[in-house]
C-alpha cells in the first residue's frame, strides 16, 4: 500500500518526537527528519550526564532515532561505541515500531580532564575505537552489523562512511543538539535539551545512477552523466546548509525547515512517526535470566537474601527474592 504523502498546509506540523519521511522528486532525494524534546529530556535527566556527556548521547539518539524508524520489519536497531576516549561506550537503541533508550558509560578523571583541555566534541570524548550498527530481527534470525571505525570524525561523518561501505548508497546526515534555559510555568529556572537532525539519501529509480567512485563497481565516474551527478551535488549542498540551530529551533519545526530548504525542488512531506522514551527491560525477562544462572552464580549475588538488578538504560531497579530465581 502506498503511503499517503502531503504538501505542507494540508495537516498540522508533526512537532517534537515524531520522524518526518520526506521525499524530493525534484533531487531524486529520500529521507527522514526528527526534532526531538521531551522524549529526549526524559532519557537524559533519569541518567544526570555532565553535559558534555549529554550531548553526545543527544546527537546518539537523534541517530538512532533517524535510522530506527526507517525499518520495514519488526526488530531493533542497536548503535553501540566502543572506544578508549573518557566516555567509553555509548549505546542507543530503537525497538519497532517506537521505542527508544539510551545510556552511557564514562570515566570522571578523565571527563574532568577533558573539559579542562577543552576537548568537549563527540569526537574528542570517545576517542578511537569503533562505532557500531546492529540490526536485529528476533529469534531465529542472524544479526547483521556493520563496524566503523572511530578516527577523530563526527558522528555525521561516520554515519556517511557506514552507509557508504553497507549500503553503498550517497548519503548526507546531520545532526544538532541545543540546551535550552527558560521558567516553567511557575517562574522557575529550567533546564532542557533539545536535539535535530536528518539524513537524506540518493535514490534515483535507475540504480546505475548511485554509482560512486569510491565504491565497489563505481570506478567509472566517467559513466555517470554530468546532470546526474549534479542533482547529489544540489541535494548534499542544500544539507549541509543547514544550521544546528535550525535543526533544534522549536519556532522552525521540522516541515518549515524542508520547505526552506527544497520548496523549489518540489519537497513532499510523509505522515509522522511517533518516537517514545520507552525501555524494553521487564521484570519476567530478568527473571528469565537469573534463573539460568547457577546456583553458585545466584548465591554469589544474594544480599540479604535477594538479588537487585538494576537497568543501565532506564534505572528502574527490580528486586527478587531468592525462592523466584533459584535453579528448577
Amino acid at each position: 500500500m502506498t503511503q499517503e504523502s502531503h504538501s505542507l498546509g494540508q495537516f498540522d506540523f508533526a512537532g517534537d518526537d515524531h520522524v518526518v519521511p520526506f521525499q524530493v522528486e525534484g533531487l531524486d532525494v529520500r529521507g527522514r527528519a526528527v526534532q526531538l524534546g521531551p522524549m529526549l529530556d526524559a532519557i537524559l535527566e533519569r541518567h544526570n550526564y555532565p553535559l558534555p556527556v549529554a550531548r553526545l548521547v543527544a546527537e546518539t539518539v537523534v541517530l538512532t532515532v533517524l535510522l530506527g524508524t526507517s525499518l520495514k520489519f519488526e526488530g531493533k536497531l542497536i548503535i553501540q561505541t566502543k572506544s578508549n576516549g573518557p566516555v567509553d561506550l555509548v549505546v542507543a537503541d530503537f525497538s519497532t515500531p517506537d521505542r527508544v533508550r539510551a545510556y552511557a558509560r564514562y570515566d570522571e578523571a578523565a571527563l574532568a580532564q577533558a573539559v579542562e583541555r577543552g576537548d568537549t566534541q563527540p569526537q574528542d570524548l570517545l576517542g578511537e575505537g569503533i562505532l557500531a550498527f546492529t540490526i536485529d530481527q528476533g529469534a531465529h534470525t542472524q544479526r547483521y552489523q556493520g563496524i566503523v571505525p572511530l578516527d577523530g570524525a563526527s558522528l555525521e561523518e561516520i554515519a556517511g562512511v557506514y552507509f557508504r561501505q553497507s549500503e553503498q548508497i550517497p548519503t548526507k546526515v546531520r545532526l544538532g543538539v541545543a540546551e535550552l534555559l527558560d521558567r516553567d510555568e511557575n517562574g522557575k529556572p529550567r533546564h532542557r535539551w533539545r536535539a535535530g537532525g536528518m539524513v537524506a539519501q540518493f535514490l534515483p529509480e535507475a540504480p546505475e545512477r548511485m554509482r560512486q567512485p569510491d565504491l565497489p563497481g563505481g570506478d567509472g565516474a566517467e559513466d555517470m552523466p554530468a546532470e546526474i551527478d549534479d542533482l547529489w551535488d544540489e541535494a548534499r549542498v542544500m544539507v549541509e546548509t543547514i544550521d544546528a540551530d535550525e535543526l533544534t529551533d522549536p519556532m522552525v519545526g521540522t516541515e518549515r525547515l524542508l520547505y526552506r530548504l527544497f520548496h523549489e525542488r518540489g519537497v513532499r512531506v510523509y505522515p509522522p512517526q511517533p518516537v517514545y522514551d520507552r525501555c524494553t527491560c521487564s521484570r519476567e525477562r530478568l527473571r528469565d535470566v537469573l534463573a539460568s544462572l547457577s546456583q553458585e552464580e545466584i548465591d554469589a549475588s544474594l544480599e540479604d537474601g535477594a538479588i537487585s538488578v538494576t537497568c543501565e538504560f532506564c534505572s528502574t531497579t527490580y528486586r527478587f527474592e531468592a525462592t523466584e530465581v533459584r535453579p528448577q
